[in-house]
């Protein structure tokens, strides 16, 4: 089972945000709590709270849908920072002239899952859906090159050979 929360509008630009994000994915949320405690980033207090958000959606539907969800084996599956609307700004230059610049603004989404006691990622159908398989990889076929390449290569030698008698 998967627990979502989302932060729009954050005034910070996406790639801080994602310093910040690459700190804590794949691990524990206990881990991911204390690493955000102790970084040094404006950002990491927001991250912080949106983590709490995901931790508490997660308590929420386990007590009121009746899910088993065990909170000491959730970890932040997916940390994604993407780029909300950029604020236009002009700043005065030389001799009258005016600089633009941007101010970016980042939409955070953080994505918390439970693993199993194996340590592999669990999976809950919710609703009574079944999970769908994952598709199986095709491979492109393989082109023989190597025997053309040696008719061609031993004509070519054919040739040679006939021009210099």
């Amino acid at each position: 089972m998967e627990f979502r929360a989302e932060m729009r509008y954050l005034r910070v630009s996406p790639q801080k945000a994602r310093l910040v994000l690459e700190l804590i994915k794949g691990r524990r949320v206990e881990e991911a709590r204390n690493t955000l405690a102790f970084t040094k980033k404006r950002v990491a207090a927001h991250v912080g709270k949106l983590l709490q958000s995901a931790l508490d959606n997660a308590n929420f539907l386990s007590t009121e849908k009746g899910i088993e969800v065990e909170l000491d084996n959730l970890y932040v599956k997916s940390a994604v920072a993407n780029d909300g609307p950029r604020m236009k700004r002009i700043r005065p230059a030389p001799q009258g002239r005016a600089y633009r610049y941007q101010r970016r603004i980042a939409h955070i989404e953080l994505v918390l899952a439970e693993r199993g006691n194996g340590g592999a990622a669990a999976s809950h159908a919710v609703g009574g859906a079944a999970a769908v398989p994952a598709k199986t990889m095709r491979r492109a076929p393989v082109a023989k090159k190597a025997a053309n390449q040696s008719k061609s290569s031993q004509s070519k030698n054919k040739k040679r050979t006939g021009a210099a008698k």
